[in-house]
């Protein structure tokens, strides 16, 4: 689906890195990309990846029903907590 959306999608090693550095998704000149850090457990990754997914248009496209349901489930940004 990723690359239906022209989404490249990676895994980058981020532990050695001088900068702190989260997975997602990002824009650089005009392509999205989405880096997962390979330290993190396959469930973390199907969680970032779907959360990147879930809000580019998909609806129009044939995705395989068990990997839709996943973007659906996963891909609702969790709200912060409020502050009282």
């Amino acid at each position: 689906m990723a690359e239906k959306l022209d989404v490249s999608v990676s895994e980058q090693r981020f532990r050695g890195s001088a900068i702190p550095v989260q997975s997602g998704c990002c824009l650089v000149k005009g392509k999205r990309h989405c880096i997962i850090d390979k330290n993190i457990t396959l469930h973390k990754k199907i969680k970032i990846l779907a959360q990147s997914l879930f809000d580019l248009p998909h609806e129009n496209l044939y995705v395989v029903p068990a990997v839709r349901d996943i973007i659906q489930k996963f891909g609702r940004k969790e709200e912060a907590p409020r502050q009282p």
